[in-house]
């Protein structure tokens, strides 16, 4: 009875040793992927990173300067046109004015 009981504990000890090293090996298999993923990743990220740095944000920065510019311009365009609008209502009554006085001197 006693060495069935250590044949059996020694096929048992002999097939979780088994088990185990296939768990290890499948682990050190996965542990060496997620690393590889990893630093893929990390080289992707980096390389975005860098594409965002050096062209991108340049990018944003002039179209942003240009925007300035165009909203600059365009409202001193709005005060030119205010000016002339004003001018105008001033000689439109001007013309008005004289209109006025013409036509009273001609009855």
């Amino acid at each position: 009875m006693d060495d069935k009981i250590l044949e059996l504990l020694t096929r048992m000890y002999s097939e979780f040793t088994n088990r185990f090293e296939s768990l290890e090996n499948r682990f050190e298999g996965l542990e060496k992927d997620f690393n590889e993923f990893r630093k893929e990743t990390d080289d992707r990220f980096r390389k975005i990173e860098t594409i965002l740095e050096s062209e991108i944000k340049p990018d944003i920065k002039a179209s942003l300067e240009g925007y300035q510019m165009v909203y600059e311009m365009q409202k001193e365009q709005a005060k030119r046109l205010d000016s002339i609008e004003e001018k105008l209502e001033k000689q439109d009554v001007e013309i008005t004015v004289i209109k006025g006085g013409v036509e009273k001197r001609v009855k």
